[in-house]
């Protein structure tokens, strides 16, 4: 298991739960002088990302990209893939097509989380899993073309209504042709929405392909009342190898959190003796 800290670089998204804000290298030199080995970026969009200045960056610090949000496309244009209206479902695609093309060409995944959308009005839930369904359809073999998986999110049920709970995104991605899709397991979402995290961490097994380190207040680990040792028993259970990743508040602020993160991960995800 690896460390990852979040870096927004979307104005719109300030106050969300991300470690730091704005400034690429600056978060890049701050996440590696605290010891993590990789950043998970979330950018207004694929174009909006100087490539070449975050490979330097990557580079310089001896970074890994853990993966790259493409939430700014729901939160900044207001696209998703289950909207009523083909030309938004169009674009929607688009957008996340062109951050699993630059994910990829870092050998990271792209995510799949607020852009999924929801039901309501016309939209029936059957219509809208069959969208969804097809979009990942499209997208899940295009991550694989660059050699990494397509993370989808379930979210909690203030945030989405299609898939809050593991089981239930596992069984709609089974069917699919692809199966190149991995789950996105967010502890605080988690806590919210599974009867027992670990449990459903253990069913999922080969299909967590990232995790959102993030306590019951959506703080640091260790700054709420998550009990976290049986959650890192299943992942090691499982022989989880991927990235265990801050997508937090700020609270106290960038540099706590990011502290407390580190130090909580070394903690409990340590290598074992």
């Amino acid at each position: 298991m690896q460390s990852a800290v979040t870096i927004s670089l979307v104005p719109q998204a300030r106050g969300g739960p991300f470690v730091f804000w704005d400034d690429l290298a600056a978060g890049c030199e701050q996440a590696a002088a605290m010891g993590f080995d990789a950043v998970e970026v979330f950018p207004p969009s694929a174009e909006a990302v100087d490539a070449r200045e975050l490979r330097r960056l990557l580079t310089q610090h001896h970074l890994k990209l853990a993966a790259m949000g493409t939430g700014a496309g729901w939160l900044v244009h207001k696209l998703r893939l289950t909207d009523p209206d083909p030309a938004i479902r169009r674009r929607a695609h688009d957008f996340i097509a062109g951050i699993v093309d630059l994910a990829g060409s870092f050998n990271a995944p792209a995510i799949v989380g607020s852009m999924q959308g929801r039901f309501e009005g016309e939209v029936s839930k059957e219509q809208a899993l069959k969208w969804l369904a097809e979009n990942l359809e499209q997208l899940g073999p295009r991550a694989h073309a660059h050699g990494v998986p397509l993370l989808y999110e379930p979210l909690n049920r203030y945030e989405t209504n299609l898939f809050n709970r593991v089981p239930d995104a596992l069984a709609f991605l089974k069917p699919l042709r692809t199966q190149n899709i991995r789950l996105l397991c967010d502890l605080f979402h988690m806590n919210i929405e599974e009867a027992d995290i670990a449990e459903s961490l253990r069913l999922a097994g080969d299909k967590v392909g990232h995790i959102h380190f993030a306590d019951t207040n959506r703080q640091a680990i260790g700054l709420g009342h998550l009990h976290v040792p049986p959650i890192v028993a299943a992942l090691r259970e499982i022989q989880f190898e991927g990235f265990i990743s801050a997508e937090i508040l700020p609270m106290p602020d960038s540099i706590a959190a990011a502290k407390q993160t580190i130090a909580s991960f070394r903690k409990f995800c340590g290598n074992q003796p």
